[in-house]
């Protein structure tokens, strides 16, 4: 068994994610062409399995994409290289992820990281690409922390935690000065690893600069098997709203117990992640309306912007099912692996990552709503991305914020169990 930080990864462990491996792309490369190896870290087996599923499919259609076998105007080339993606499944353990980290870099040699959906595992592992050396590409992770350690190596597209918060609270203000509707009482329940301590510290933040009444404010152990107490200790509480972060099987728990012990606030913000998983609609049903969330993305979206439409119909040809927000995350992230390779003097670290660092991509060029991409110097993290706010409504995300994205009206406030049946 190997050790980490004084926990024990099992050798079934490192077995099963070597097994998930995998290479996409071409095998040789053409007269001229540079190929890079890119490894790429998802949960692939596991809890948030359909959520590495869907981030994996965004790889690969993008992938097809840059490669010329599939065309959508909009979007860049690949110039004399192609890409070899190494696809590594860590399970949502972040000792999984940093020693498959370990294992690209030195064994399969890789010419930068991708990943990895969950921020404890995207910690690790950009942790080893930094001290290696190696572009890091984080695609899929909020925790705003992942940008802050002055890490060399590191870059972000994806927006994070705090701006999705800031988001909410716009939301709150919007909903009382155009529809006159008062929420006072807050409460804020996070699972305890690094994506849910970040939200949690960032929620309260904003809730008390913002004068509202946190009326319950805790975490609770991440894959929990009984979540009563902490439902009838916010029923206790009698909050208006309920801001939650949670993976996919707490967060199929959670609505269970919020049933089954007849509580539901007027409103449960969702902090994306597990609430997003197709795997959270299919497991509740219709059970989960009303539920708010962040997203960056949205097929109606491609109303305002025609790649995303494009890409959207694409996307359910190949693989049969609906796009999400963690493979059109995946999939812009590949793009800008692909742009920097083909702009990149060389595929040595340095220069990798220096066209990394000089990206800038227009909004017109992305299957999301941010304005662009474009790396803050400082910390590596897209300063152009942005948010949309979500709800489902008979079984389907309907974008509901801001005005200029919105498809439907907020549905306010959730009705109770009994009134549903």
């Amino acid at each position: 068994m190997a050790k980490d930080k004084g926990r024990l990864i099992s050798r079934r462990d490192v077995l099963i994610a070597v097994a998930a491996s995998a290479v996409v792309g071409p095998a040789r490369a053409l007269p001229g062409e540079r190929v890079a190896r890119i490894g790429a870290l998802y949960p692939l087996t596991g809890p948030s399995a359909t959520s590495g599923r869907d981030a994996r499919a965004g790889v690969e259609l993008a992938l097809d994409v840059v490669h010329g076998r599939v065309e959508v105007p909009w979007l860049p080339r690949l110039v004399n290289a192609r890409l070899d993606y190494v696809f590594v499944d860590h399970q949502g353990k972040p000792e999984i992820g940093q020693a498959e980290a370990e294992r690209l870099i030195t064994q399969e040699k890789v010419a930068a990281l991708q990943g990895a959906f969950h921020s404890s595992v995207v910690a690790t592992s950009s942790q080893v690409a930094e001290r290696l050396g190696l572009p890091y590409l984080c695609d899929i992770a909020t925790s705003p922390s992942l940008h802050r350690r002055g890490f060399q190596w590191f870059f972000r597209t994806s927006p994070h935690d705090a701006t999705f918060a800031e988001n909410f609270f716009a939301f709150l203000d919007d909903l009382r000065t155009k529809r006159g509707v008062e929420t006072r009482r807050v409460a804020i329940v996070t699972e305890d690893t690094l994506y849910g301590s970040d939200v949690a510290k960032i929620d309260l933040q904003l809730a008390r600069e913002k004068g509202y009444d946190v009326v319950a404010s805790f975490s609770y152990r991440a894959n929990a098997t009984d979540l009563s107490s902490e439902v009838l200790r916010l029923k206790a509480a009698r909050p208006e709203v309920v801001f939650h972060a949670a993976y996919t099987t707490d967060a199929i728990l959670f609505m269970k117990t919020y049933r089954q012990l007849d509580f539901m606030p007027k409103a449960l913000i969702a902090h994306g992640s597990g609430f997003l998983d197709p795997a959270f609609r299919r497991a509740i049903g219709r059970d989960a309306d009303y539920i708010f969330s962040w997203e960056i993305w949205g097929a109606d979206l491609g109303v305002k912007k025609p790649v995303i439409r494009t890409v959207d119909e694409l996307f359910r040809k190949r693989f049969g099912f609906d796009m999400t927000g963690h493979s059109a995350r995946s999939f812009v992230g590949t793009i800008v692996m692909a742009d920097a390779v083909s702009r990149a003097r060389s595929l040595d670290p340095p220069s990798l990552r220096q066209a990394l660092a000089d990206t800038n991509l227009r909004g017109d060029q992305l299957a999301t709503p941010w304005d662009g991409i474009r790396f803050d110097p400082a910390t590596g993290q897209n300063v152009l991305a942005s948010g949309i706010i979500v709800q489902l409504q008979r079984g389907e995300w309907k974008i509901i914020w801001p005005a200029k994205f919105a498809t439907a009206e907020p549905l306010w406030p959730a009705p109770g169990w009994a009134e549903r049946r």
